[in-house]
């Protein structure tokens, strides 16, 4: 068994400003502690991975191609693989979210690795 506290995880830069805590990584899944900066906006992406999650705090509004949807806290979200969408922030605090993805996404893997990385003393 493995339990981490979220709260001594090392955050690394996700988009404009939201950072990003890898709390478990596995061969095909991963999650992701991620806080959006108040009134903050993840720009329009896409990712082979496919993305689920809840929000833990806050609001915010998910846009996809064809949809948008306010997501507030309790309520949770899915994107498909390369499914374009992104995030505006609706709050003047941050905004919590846990975010499942599967497969592992390697660009933050690498991030993670990085932030420790540059920590070490």
């Amino acid at each position: 068994m493995k339990v981490v506290d979220v709260r001594v995880l090392k955050p690394f830069r996700l988009f404009c400003g939201s950072e990003g805590k890898i709390v478990f990584s596995s061969e095909k899944v991963m999650l992701l502690f991620v806080t959006i900066p108040a009134r903050a906006e993840v720009p329009v992406h896409s990712h082979r991975h496919e993305q689920m999650g809840i929000c833990l705090k806050g609001k915010a509004e998910f846009r996809t191609e064809t949809e948008k949807s306010t997501v507030t806290e309790g309520m949770l979200y899915w994107f498909k693989p390369d499914e374009k969408h992104s995030v505006a922030s609706l709050t003047d605090e941050p905004s919590l979210f846990l975010d499942v993805f599967n497969p592992p996404r390697e660009d933050y893997l690498e991030k993670a690795k990085n932030v420790k990385e540059s920590t070490k003393v």
